[in-house]
This record gives structure tokens, C-alpha cells and sequence, in this order.
């Protein structure tokens, strides 16, 4: 299959799994939280929150095991594959033991650390072990899903996301029907979270030639896998600093009740970008083919083109949830959580900032270029802490909004389109002019075309908001879609609008 081939492929296989998962998210969690409660649902998203923390034991080794499948499949050196995989496996079942000796210990002293009410102690407790106990099961399990990746089996990974997402939200909804509560739906998330990762080690095992073996734990292996993967380590350790800390912080200096109106809006920002961030995926081995051969000029392409069609995405959503943003939460979670607004508009504008550069970063792993990006990165993240801790006391979960937005605009509009340019010897006009100046017009037309039928005709309803957004984004398809025809990063020749957002020619 040819390259742009491949890449339609994945980034529509990517596109479904994100498209299942936002639905399913977008309408369940109104349910989970009116069965639950604010008290028991923030003490959800805090506990998930707090043993998402634990994956920073991975140390970069996922991304590894993605980059060497791929390489040793390409060369046919099934001897090495299994040296490296059967390492990674070992490494992983001696994390998977450390995570649960830290769960263990954590659980006891849990009241300590958050303001979690007396009555939701003991549930909470129990929720941190098991959300824990799950985290270090997975960890020899993604060995195999890392090398589906590597094997560019998207279609496989996401058909089987699906399902268990689909899943999930039926037995969500059955348990809390009957009356279940925290416990009930956190065994059920818990279980089948494990359950998918078992499915991908099957699937991973039917389609690589291997072996595995303790024999074949190598200590050469193991310091390459973590060469490699150091620096991308470091970046998700800043991703976790940068847009997972806040429920923490919020549990720690404030209430874990205040985390809900928080997580309300946080959850609509982090929608917002996942489709961006899964078409934008397909770049990091599109550019390492374009930098292995040292081709330049497509390179650069890429980069215009690739954070142009970022730009055509994230600008819309962003007029959206800033003109109706608070139409929307009433409808989706009642009007008594319509004070997320604030957070909601302090999140999604420096998100969308950074969203819309979406390529840039994903070309700075392609071509092995991340090492300053994640010095700066974890020096936002450590900014973000610093500055919610801070302002969470004078501003409450206002402070802490703004103690993400501070950094991150200044990394999204001080370090990012300077340094990408610079690297690739792209005059930064050059880039304002071509990938940004187009996606911005139309979204102008687009505010201004909400904005006023917004004023004229108020809405709280699904149905109201459908067709005010369906007139409004009338107008910036129109304009996409002459753009796409016309002035498309592709050969006017290409038969499809994804083809076109995808190859750079």
C-alpha cells in the first residue's frame, strides 16, 4: 500500500475509535454524574486521575517498542525482535509489581492527600487499588499493543477500542439503572480495560513471527529501548503535568466536590482536540520518511500542510464552544453546572493554540527532534503546577484554569512556530501566511454568523444548538470546501478531501 494510502487508512480507523469514543463519552457522562452524584463523581475522576500518574513508570518504552517492530518487520530480523520484545516484557512485569507494592501502600493514606468526603472513603479506597492493581496488569500487556502500532495494525487497535467502549457504556448504564454506584462501575472499567489489552496481545501474537523468552532478556536491548524512548518519556511526563494535574490540585488545596465542575469543562476541551490529534498521528512516519531521505522540501510541505488542516479543525470548535458554550453545558449536563463556563473558555482558547500546531510536534518526533521540546514541555508542566497551586487559593478552580492557560499560550505562541521554523528554514511569516491566515478568515465569518443567530434566537436545547451550529459551520464548510478544491494542500487531482489534507504534494 502506498504511503498516502496507508495514511488515509490509519487516520480513518483513528478518526472512528475517536468518533465512538467522544459520542460515547459526550452522552454518558451527564448519566454517570446525575446516578453518582457530585461527590462520588469527583472522587471518580480524582482517583483515575491520581493512578493515571502511576504510567510514568513506562520510561519511553512504549514508543520504542512502536519504532523497533516497525524497523526489525522491515528488515526481517525476527531474532532481534524477540531479543527486544521478550526485554521490554521483562521490564515491564518487574514495573507491573512495583505499581502494586505503591498502590497498596498509597491506598492507606489517601484521606491524607485529598479532601475526599468521610462517606466516600472507604468506596475510594477501594476504587485506588483496583484502578491501580489495573494500571500494573496493563503494563506487560501494552508490549503487545505497541507492537500492533508498530505494525501500523491501527484498524485492529481501534475496531477493538470500540467494542469495548460500547461495551462499557451498556454495563455503565445497566449498574446504575439498577441502583449500583462508584464501586459497581469502577469494577466494570477497571475489568475491561485488562480485557482489551489481553485482546491486543492476542492479536499481536497471531500477526508477529516471534519468540519470547527469559533467555532472550538482553541488557544491550534494554539500555537501546530506553536511549530512544527517554525524551519521549519526558513528554508525557509533561503531558501529565500540563492537562492532568489539575484534578489533583484541585483535590488537594480545595474539594474533591469542586473537581466536578472543573472535569465538566476540562472533558469538552479534551474533545475538542482528539480529532485533531488523530489525524495529525499519520505525520510522525510520514516526515522520518521525508527526513531519512533528506527530503527537505516535502518536509516542509508537510509542515505547512499538516498543521493548515490542524488549523481547519480546531478553529471551528473552538468559535463553538467560546459563542455556545454555555447553551451547550446546560443541555448536556444542566443548567446547574453552567458555571463552568469560565474554565471552559480559559481552557479551550490556549488548547486550541497549541492543538492547531498539532504537526509541528509530531514532525519533531518523526525526525528525532523532540529533545528541546521536552525540555520545554516539562518546563510548562512545572510552570502549570506551580502557578494552580498558587492561584487556586486566591481563585479557586478559576486560578487553577488560568495556572494552565499562562504557560501553555506561551509555549504555543513563543517557542513552538519559531522553533519549527527555524528548524526546517521556514520564514515564520511564510508559515502565519499559508497554514493559518485561511483556517482563521473562515472561522471569523463563522463566529460572526453564531454570534448573531445565537443573540437572535436563544437555544437550550440539543436540537436548538444542532441547527445554529449546522447554519454557522454552513458557512466555514462553504469555505472549506472551496479551499479543499482549490487551494488544498494536494494535487487538485486527489478524488477524496482526506486524501487531499494528507499529502503534502
Amino acid at each position: 500500500m502506498s504511503l498516502r494510502g496507508q495514511a488515509v487508512k490509519n487516520v480513518t480507523a483513528t478518526w472512528l475509535g475517536l468518533l465512538v469514543q467522544a459520542i460515547v463519552g459526550f452522552f454518558l457522562s451527564p448519566f454517570v454524574l446525575h446516578k453518582l452524584g457530585d461527590d462520588a463523581f469527583s472522587g471518580w475522576v480524582l482517583i483515575f486521575a491520581a493512578t493515571g500518574y502511576l504510567n510514568l513508570f513506562d520510561l519511553g518504552i512504549r514508543s520504542s517498542v512502536v519504532k523497533y517492530t516497525a524497523q526489525f518487520v522491515a528488515t526481517g530480523d525476527r531474532e532481534q525482535l524477540s531479543r527486544y520484545l521478550s526485554t521490554s516484557l521483562a521490564f515491564y512485569s518487574a514495573v507491573a509489581v512495583l505499581i502494586f507494592g505503591i498502590t497498596a501502600a498509597g491506598s492507606a493514606y489517601l484521606p491524607q492527600l485529598f479532601k475526599i468526603p468521610v462517606p466516600l472513603q472507604h468506596s475510594a479506597r477501594i476504587l485506588f487499588v483496583l484502578s491501580g492493581m489495573s494500571v500494573g496488569l496493563i503494563f506487560p500487556f501494552s508490549v503487545f499493543a505497541g507492537a500492533l502500532e508498530g505494525l501500523q495494525k491501527f484498524s485492529w487497535l481501534q475496531l477493538s477500542h470500540i467494542a469495548i467502549v460500547l461495551l462499557r457504556a451498556f454495563l455503565f448504564v445497566v449498574v446504575l439503572m439498577r441502583g449500583a454506584g462508584l464501586l459497581a462501575i469502577g469494577y466494570i472499567a477497571v475489568g475491561l480495560s485488562v480485557v482489551s489489552y489481553v485482546i491486543f496481545t492476542c492479536l499481536a501474537l497471531h500477526a508477529l513471527p516471534i519468540r519470547l523468552s527469559v533467555r532472550l532478556v538482553e541488557g544491550k536491548a534494554f539500555r537501546q529501548l530506553v536511549s530512544y524512548g527517554i525524551f519521549a518519556f519526558a513528554i508525557m511526563a509533561a503531558e501529565k503535568l500540563r492537562f492532568q494535574s489539575d484534578a489533583m490540585v484541585i483535590g488537594a488545596l480545595l474539594s474533591s466536590t469542586a473537581i466536578t465542575s472543573f472535569s465538566i469543562a476540562a472533558r469538552l476541551v479534551e474533545y475538542s482536540s482528539s480529532a485533531v490529534r488523530g489525524m495529525s498521528q499519520i505525520f510522525t512516519p510520514m516526515s522520518s520518511q521525508f527526513h531519512a531521505v533528506g527530503d527537505l522540501s516535502r518536509l516542509q510541505r508537510t509542515f505547512i500542510a499538516g498543521n493548515r488542516a490542524s488549523a481547519f479543525i480546531a478553529f471551528p470548535i473552538c468559535i463553538a464552544l467560546v459563542i455556545v458554550g454555555k447553551p451547550i453545558l446546560e443541555a448536556w449536563m444542566g443548567a446547574a453546572y453552567v458555571g463552568s463556563y469560565s474554565v471552559l473558555v480559559l481552557l479551550i482558547i490556549p488548547r486550541t493554540l497549541y492543538t492547531a500546531q498539532s504537526t509541528s510536534i509530531r514532525i519533531l518526533l518523526g525526525i528525532g527532534q523532540h529533545r528541546v521540546l521536552a525540555w520545554v514541555l516539562l518546563l510548562e508542566g512545572g510552570a502549570n503546577l506551580a502557578l494552580s497551586c498558587f492561584l487556586a487559593r486566591r481563585f479557586g478552580t478559576i486560578g487553577v484554569a488560568m495556572g494552565t492557560a499562562i504557560p501553555l499560550i506561551c509555549t504555543s505562541l513563543l517557542f513552538l512556530p519559531s522553533h519549527l521554523c527555524r528548524l526546517l528554514g521556514i520564514p515564520l511569516r511564510t508559515l502565519l501566511s499559508k497554514a493559518y491566515r485561511l483556517p482563521f478568515i473562515l472561522a471569523i465569518f463563522q463566529a460572526i454568523v453564531l454570534g448573531y443567530v445565537n443573540r437572535k434566537f436563544p437555544v437550550h436545547t440539543y436540537s436548538g444548538l444542532l441547527l445554529e451550529l449546522i447554519g454557522s459551520g454552513a458557512v466555514y464548510g462553504a469555505g472549506l470546501l472551496w479551499t479543499l478544491r482549490s487551494r488544498g494542500p494536494s494535487q487538485p487531482g486527489h478524488r477524496t478531501a482526506l486524501a487531499q489534507l494528507l499529502e503534502p504534494e
